[in-house]
């Protein structure tokens, strides 16, 4: 079985959300139609350089990883119709796994696969974060440009059961760190997420 991936690198740590700090693989399939503009992996609608694509067996993907953790990432890991299969056999051979995802698709995955929602409706209003994302999902990563974005998710985040972080957009941090400060002082049961990969310069 092979899987379309873009790149897939070991041995680097986990810099967003509950897991940030630990160390990690990553493997990060490719494509994805939602179209953030900020997207860091090239998927943004303006980006106009060639994301690289590779096939590779499964068994390889497997044979290279290195850590206990494996971060499923893309592009939108739940585009990929055997998803699960890949999530299986990494837990087969003991690794932790989490998926990130916009919520515009899904698919039913193993209970111990950690989700880790960002949603992205506010920017691509054709793709909606789907119910069973909302209930199934580990965590919430609300990624703050403009900070209006959690006015656009109230509805949701009321009955969220899972831990919720506000990350301001990397790109504009002068900006968009005082917006989640602010944000956090009126919403207590978000926590501050960076990417601390990119501030410690590590991949």
């Amino acid at each position: 079985m092979d899987f379309k991936i873009h790149e897939s690198f070991q041995n680097v740590v986990q810099g967003e959300g509950y897991h940030a700090g630990r160390p990690c693989d990553f493997i990060r399939l490719y494509g994805c139609p939602v179209g953030c503009y900020f997207c860091d992996t090239g998927y943004a609608k303006d980006n106009t350089t060639k994301i690289m694509k590779y096939k590779i067996p499964q068994e390889k993907l497997l044979d290279d990883l290195k850590s206990n953790f494996v971060v499923i990432s893309g592009g939108e890991p739940f585009i990929h119709k055997n998803i699960n299969v890949l999530c299986e056999n990494l837990i087969q051979i003991n690794k932790d796994v989490a998926i990130e995802t916009s919520g515009a698709f899904y698919q039913n995955v193993n209970d111990k696969v950690w989700i880790t929602l960002s949603p992205k409706h506010h920017i691509s209003p054709k793709y909606p974060v789907k119910q069973e994302v909302w209930q199934r999902a580990n965590e919430l990563k609300i990624v703050v440009d403009t900070g209006y974005e959690l006015d656009f998710y109230k509805d949701f985040i009321i009955n969220f059961n899972g831990y919720k972080y506000l990350q301001p957009e990397f790109d504009d941090m002068e900006k968009t760190l005082p917006l989640v400060l602010k944000l956090l002082q009126t919403h207590q049961d978000f926590k501050l997420s960076l990417q601390t990969h990119k501030i410690i310069g590590v991949r």
